[in-house]
């Protein structure tokens, strides 16, 4: 499709880590691109992503409803990916995850808006003891209520070159001997974000059906513990782990968090735990067997998963003690 003739999609929080691949992913299908973010002037990078003029940047923000309902003017969809993993300054986890979805459904519905893709996540659950899943919850039925066709995509923990999950172990086995572990049993199905992307792009062109809840995840389950020990062996660093007790994490996570406030925010964020993450690692991040019998999966979208050894390897290499030169060593 020739993108200057083509649709116009806006996506809110298009500058983060998993935006970039979705706009990257959108611009190959043809979609004229709004990304609407709260920093436009940080998010020029994105341009480079589709043609001359394909991908603009605007202005807008969740506590202005004004620069919602301007920003899906001319939309025929509209992609949400605002989310955070915690808490800070203004950015809380009610107004982002909880309201913020139903302002841009009712927005997009008053706009005409023919499509609401909205990102979640596995373990969104409305009784949760952790305020980042219940929040979650509380957006996919804000978003549904408001919006009732949104398709919802719930990906598994998403890895990919600037992700905040093995580069973040990556970082800690480079500088510590010991790598502290809490939920070493705890099971993850990760997704690479390319093929979050895809899936993303499939359901904004209405590929997917409408009003459903897909769980996105990689082609293979593992531990906490496991994921951990793969990246030792790809980065070749000999680190002990530690396994702790959620009871431990829960003291450590306490400590590293009042330490970040004291501290206004110069302690490192690479030891920084929190208890709310603490209560996520307590149970399992999979994709259910309700939505594989039913083809809410990535695979039901005819995307096929990529493994993270297919992946992972690519960008871990500068974590090895000669980085990029590795295979120059004699």
């Amino acid at each position: 499709m020739d993108w200057q003739t083509g649709r116009l999609v806006t996506v809110f929080g298009g500058s983060g880590f998993l935006g970039r691949h979705v706009v990257r992913a959108l611009a190959r299908e043809g979609w004229r691109i709004r990304v609407a973010c709260r920093r436009p002037d940080l998010a020029f990078f994105l341009q480079p992503l589709g043609g001359v003029g394909q991908i603009s940047c605007v202005q807008a923000n969740l506590r202005d409803p004004d620069s919602i309902k301007a920003a899906l003017h001319g939309a025929e969809a509209v992609v949400n990916l605002i989310g955070i993993l915690a808490e800070s300054g203004k950015q809380r986890f009610t107004s982002l995850q909880a309201e913020g979805p139903g302002l841009i459904g009712e927005a997009a519905r008053l706009a005409g808006v023919k499509t609401f893709v909205h990102i979640s996540a596995i373990g969104a659950d409305a009784g949760s003891a952790s305020a980042y899943a219940r929040t979650k919850a509380l957006g996919e039925a804000a978003a549904r209520r408001e919006f009732p066709s949104c398709v919802i995509l719930r990906p598994s923990i998403v890895f990919g070159p600037e992700d905040g999950f093995f580069n973040r172990f990556g970082t800690m086995a480079r500088f510590f001997p010991v790598i502290p572990l809490v939920g070493a049993d705890t099971k993850f199905q990760p997704v690479y974000v390319g093929d979050v992307a895809k899936a993303v792009a499939l359901a904004a062109d209405g590929k997917a059906r409408a009003g459903a809840t897909y769980e996105l995840g990689g082609p293979e389950v593992k531990t906490f513990e496991e994921l951990l020990r793969y990246l030792l062996q790809v980065v070749e660093r000999d680190r002990a782990v530690l396994k702790l007790s959620f009871g431990m994490g829960a003291v450590v996570a306490g400590v590293t968090t009042l330490l970040s406030k004291i501290s206004l925010g110069l302690f490192p964020a690479l030891l920084t735990t929190t208890r709310d993450q603490v209560e996520l690692l307590k149970h399992d991040n999979v994709v259910s067997q309700e939505a594989k019998a039913e083809g809410r999966t990535l695979e039901g979208l005819g995307v096929a998963p990529k493994a993270v050894e297919a992946i992972v390897p690519s960008y871990l290499y500068r974590y090895r003690k000669t980085g990029q030169y590795q295979e120059q060593r004699s």
